[in-house]
């Protein structure tokens, strides 16, 4: 697949770029992107959220009425669960999310959703910019020339830039990333994929491996 390389004005700088078609055009494999996406999101979990049961509430031990004779339910422990301020049953304690994928289903997964983004024409090579200063408005204005939406943009960097990263963050429908951040999860949640020129040389590179 073969690619304009735009200018950060919209315009065509006059260079062309293929995309290997051993990552950008194979065969999507969607159960492959279910377990990279699923394996992801599992383990953005933290698994801190914890209640307390009756053994570790703070209440008095002490009999609340008699045992008989008091016309209703006999109690124990102001502890119990029934009561407000109680134990709560059942309740949430802390937990591992994390699960296990093989390397070799993660990249099969990685080349999927770039194949998809190729097949849907989603994918935009930009030539190299610099940012001198964080500036919202100058990212803004490179995305609309570019024409890669206002829906879910991903900018994928082939190293970190700073300046570029803050100025997407009042963004709320731009993500920046680098070539090492890239994952499937990212992929698939972009309307449109914007690759810095070079980047689409380091992911056919690694994801060929």
């Amino acid at each position: 697949m073969e690619l304009e390389v735009l200018k950060i004005d919209g315009s065509n700088s006059g260079k062309k770029v293929t995309l290997e078609d051993a990552v950008f055009g194979i065969e999507p494999n969607d159960h492959a992107i279910y377990l990279d996406v699923v394996q992801y999101l599992a383990n953005q979990r933290h698994g801190n959220a914890k209640t307390k049961d009756r053994s570790e509430n703070a209440h008095s031990t002490k009999k609340l009425g008699r045992q008989k004779g008091g016309g209703g339910a006999r109690h124990g422990s102001l502890k119990s669960n029934i009561f407000v301020g109680g134990g709560r049953v059942f309740g949430p304690v802390p937990r591992f999310y994390h699960n296990k994928l093989n390397k070799k289903v993660k990249a099969l997964a990685r080349r999927s959703a770039l194949s998809y983004k190729a097949q849907e024409n989603a994918i935009i090579v930009l030539e190299p910019f610099t940012m001198a200063a964080p500036k919202t408005k100058e990212l803004i204005s490179i995305t609309s020339a570019i024409k890669a939406g206002d829906r879910k943009v991903l900018y994928v960097l082939p190293e970190n830039s700073t300046n570029i990263y803050l100025s997407s963050r009042n963004i709320p429908y731009v993500n920046v990333i680098t070539v090492d951040e890239i994952n499937t999860y990212a992929i698939m949640n972009a309307n449109s994929l914007v690759l810095i020129d070079g980047v689409q040389d380091i992911l056919a590179e690694r994801n060929q491996r």
